[in-house]
């Protein structure tokens, strides 16, 4: 029991790690959701009330992160809400649309459209466009050091 315990436990930390990137997997949740294999294969007594607490604010740290960092590209280079709005339609949907390429051109057409759309000339979509991809690639470096320090911290807790 303990190999499968180990094994789910990691692989929920793989699957986490890999929604930093590909937006339709859990992230954090897969990571959160391995404190809990944790405890129920082997023991949460290891978990005071301080790594809950301190795990808990790092998931909502980055799921406001996550929207805000990506908004922030987008309203750096000058976008308005519709292409905030697309360009998170455009981050969901691209992987499925265009499944090699869809991570980054889903969010940067979507931003160009919704620019269009709210009329504004096709050289401000394009920057707009550039930016959301700016605020992706910022916001998947901020997902991956939280999701790290997420694991670091689960194993010093173990540790130590």
């Amino acid at each position: 029991m303990d190999i499968l315990g180990w094994s789910l436990i990691v692989i929920l930390f793989v699957v986490g790690m890999a929604g930093t990137i590909y937006p339709i997997l859990p992230g954090a949740l897969a990571i959160y959701a391995a404190y809990f294999v944790y405890g129920w294969f082997f023991t949460f007594s290891e978990f005071g009330v301080w790594f809950w607490i301190i795990q808990t604010l790092i998931v909502v740290v980055l799921f406001i992160a996550d929207y805000a960092v990506s908004a922030w590209g987008v309203k750096r280079f000058g976008g308005s809400r519709a292409s905030v709005i697309g360009s998170t339609i455009g981050l969901i949907l691209g992987p499925f649309v265009i499944p090699a390429f869809g991570l980054v051109l889903g969010p940067f057409l979507g931003a160009i459209i919704g620019e269009m759309i709210a009329g504004e000339p096709g050289d401000k979509a394009l920057k707009v466009g550039f930016g959301s991809v700016v605020g992706l690639f910022t916001s998947v470096v901020v997902k991956i050091i939280l999701q790290l320090l997420m694991i670091a911290l689960f194993i010093i807790w173990l540790v130590f």
